[in-house]
């Protein structure tokens, strides 16, 4: 099984679970020879429900954990009280390098402190930001952080632009990711504290493609790659960007319904505009990772669907082949002795 990508999924963490998370993994199964996936949950539960599936049985152990930890719990407390839960169960298999990589849609939280704490930083990494593949006009962007360190300094955001940059062009294939700071102007003197310290530290890097400040409304268009901010700033992003999303394509789908021609309209245009949306559906693009760890941690949507869960384990089949940890690591490695 050594060449094999094997992936640790909390199958008990999710609004759908266990139902969404097995679907997923059996689609990204029966789709990607080269993944192995540990499901790990109440044993009989996964067993029941992987009955209704045909899959390749050789490339998926069920790994019994008797306890789940929901979302309402306090993150700390649940990781050190529920030790044979699911979501701790399978961060543990990648601290213990059973597997490389590890996928939940359970509490953010938890997975946020679990991935911390169980799986630990990478040496030199200052903050571990969640970082999501947005769409964009041009394709995609890294929101980064979105939701993981709400109080950063200016040298966490010049790491996480660092991180962003690596994962971008070796994940997404971008040559020379263009990175942007977020800001409320495109003026080096405007916006907070924060992003007046980081704007000329980012733009001392020569390792780093700065483009300089970029507006909210400029994000959708695609004008940079990695997208850098804070977390509550972020979160913000993120949550406004889905949001907006969902609203407009419920609104394009009842005008399309509102009138006979409209409707004829509708059948001439679906399969373009189907295509259009399908761009725009964050599922598409799997998890967002939490980088800077020893090892891989994805975080989906608590809403996932199977198809978000399977995207997010083919994310993490390029994640391991290109060895984003190590990456990073390096490149952190790197950065300390520039100081020195």
């Amino acid at each position: 099984m050594s060449e094999y990508i094997k992936v640790a999924v909390d199958a008990m963490g999710g609004d759908y679970a266990p139902q969404e998370p097995v679907k997923g993994v059996i689609d990204a199964l029966n789709e990607k020879p080269e993944l192995f996936v540990y499901l790990v949950g109440q044993e009989e539960v996964l067993k029941k429900e992987l009955e209704k599936y045909s899959y390749p049985k050789d490339r998926l152990e069920v790994v019994h954990a008797s306890e789940i930890i929901e979302t309402g719990e306090p993150p700390v407390q649940a990781i050190q009280k529920k030790k044979d839960s699911s979501l701790v169960k399978a961060l543990r298999m990648v601290r213990s390098q059973e597997a490389s990589a590890f996928v939940s849609c359970g509490s953010t939280g938890a997975v946020l402190v679990g991935g911390q704490v169980l799986v630990g930083k990478s040496k030199g990494v200052e903050r571990a930001p969640l970082a999501p593949l947005i769409p964009t006009a041009t394709g995609v962007s890294l929101l980064i952080d979105c939701g993981a360190n709400v109080d950063a300094r200016s040298s966490h955001l010049v790491q996480f632009a660092r991180m962003g940059s690596i994962y971008m062009e070796y994940v997404m294939g971008v040559k020379n990711p263009k990175v942007g700071l977020v800001n409320i102007g495109a003026e080096e003197e405007k916006g907070n504290a924060l992003v007046k310290e980081t704007f000329p530290l980012l733009k001392e890097c020569k390792d780093i493609n700065f483009i300089g400040n970029v507006e909210a409304r400029d994000i959708p268009k695609g004008v940079c790659d990695v997208v850098v901010c804070e977390a509550f700033v972020g979160n913000v992003i993120l949550k406004l960007y889905e949001g907006v999303g969902s609203t407009l394509i419920s609104k394009v789908k009842a005008g399309m319904m509102s009138s006979l021609r409209s409707k004829i309209g509708a059948l001439l245009v679906k399969p373009a505009l189907k295509e259009t949306l399908k761009s725009f559906d964050a599922s598409e693009y799997g998890g967002a990772p939490l980088l800077g760890l020893k090892g891989l941690v994805v975080k989906a949507h608590g809403s996932s669907k199977a198809n978000e869960i399977k995207n997010s384990l083919i994310q993490c089949i390029a994640f391991s082949k290109e060895d984003i940890c190590g990456k990073i690591q390096e490149n952190m490695k790197q950065e300390k002795k520039g100081e020195n």
